[in-house]
């Protein structure tokens, strides 16, 4: 069999999942597992998402917060894979680009803001909300949600954990390691892999040669599935099969999301360098948020002013939390290094000894 042989019936064997075309069509049954309300619920998360990931790319270009990890065109991939989940009792593990559904979650727009202004006390969820602190670190989060999907299932419990990365992120030895556990131990994990096509700048081509990420799922046994990650009702349907699968003691399922973010990795590249303008006109012909608008105002139950309501609403909310952000006191050199531990240990005593004294000397230079 021939490499383009091989590659077509690996495609056929794992074929994108999809629910709703880019003209807001159903190619398949409306899912029964939700409501008409719920469908709106899930447009309202998306649209609130847009307004806020624009607002901070604004910020950073102004000055007002650090680096950010943009994820403007891929709103269906956050608020599918967590809209299904119990805050209370599921957990997320997300990465730098995942902040929208931790939103979902139920972490205010205030905490994340808070995290990339630079305050470490924006990675405090609630109470009651299971999501864990943003993960700089490529794949480590993966075992870190096998490993809670683990104690639930070692205590009896029917916890999903669900594990975010991208395409990159399927390259270090943590993704397979992580598949490996969870499959061996059959825990309730969900690994979601939300493919935009581009570590940082690195084309898929150049990250692996399998045709597909969902197909790795074979070696470690388990059900591999790929989905439209610009429709968000195929994402909240192959999600509620996986959480189903993982409630009931099925095991763990590998989700590759295929899908494409607009703008920069983060606020620190210029895409215009490795994509083309054509690819991106592409991918935004199918945007998820317009997909959901021309079905929901197919089906007469939403109109124009219902949608400029919601967007003038969600840019309102999103600047009441910009300005709660800014208003909070920023955090001190203290706090920057006592934040981690009960009882800081000799080395952070070090570090925050050095910086305090070279601020010091730095204050008084500019003082004199």
């Amino acid at each position: 069999m021939d490499v383009r042989t091989a590659t077509l019936e690996v495609e056929r064997l794992f074929p994108v999942r999809q629910v709703l075309s880019a003209d807001g069509k159903l190619l398949e049954p409306l899912p029964d597992f939700l409501a008409p309300q719920q469908l709106k619920d899930v447009y309202r998360h998306m649209v609130f998402l847009r307004v806020f990931d624009q607002r901070c790319l604004n910020l950073q270009r102004q000055g007002r917060m650090g680096t950010f990890a943009p994820f403007s065109g891929q709103e269906a991939s956050q608020v599918g894979s967590a809209y299904l989940l119990r805050p209370d009792r599921d957990w997320i593990f997300p990465t730098y680009r995942d902040h929208g559904a931790m939103h979902v979650m139920g972490v205010p727009f205030v905490n994340i803001l808070r995290y990339f202004m630079g305050d470490e006390k924006g990675s405090r969820a609630p109470e009651g909300v299971n999501a864990f602190p943003i993960s700089i670190p490529i794949a480590t989060q993966l075992l870190h949600a096998v490993g809670a999907a683990w104690a639930g299932k070692l205590r009896g419990e029917d916890t999903v954990a669900v594990g975010y990365a991208g395409d990159g992120g399927t390259s270090p030895g943590d993704f397979h390691e992580a598949l490996n556990f969870a499959a061996v131990f059959n825990v309730g994990a969900i690994i979601f892999i939300q493919n935009n096509r581009y570590a940082i700048s690195t084309p898929n081509s150049r990250q692996f040669k399998t045709p597909t990420i969902a197909q790795r799922a074979l070696a470690y046994g388990i059900p591999g599935v790929r989905v439209d990650g610009q429709d968000v009702l195929a994402v909240l349907a192959v999600m509620h099969e996986a959480i189903e699968r993982a409630r009931s003691g099925g095991g763990p399922t590998l989700v590759e999301s295929v899908t494409f973010r607009y703008g920069p990795h983060t606020t620190s590249d210029d895409p215009k360098r490795y994509r083309t303008q054509e690819e991106l006109e592409e991918w935004q012909a199918r945007d998820p948020i317009e997909r959901l608008r021309r079905y929901l105002s197919a089906q007469g139950g939403w109109s124009d002013s219902d949608d400029e309501a919601l967007w003038e609403s969600a840019r309102e909310q999103v600047a009441a939390a910009v300005a709660e952000a800014e208003a909070m006191p920023r955090p001190s050199v203290d706090e920057l290094f006592d934040y981690l531990y009960a009882e800081p240990t000799p080395n952070l005593v070090r570090q925050k000894e050095y910086l305090k004294a070279y601020l010091a000397k730095k204050e008084g230079k500019l003082g004199g």
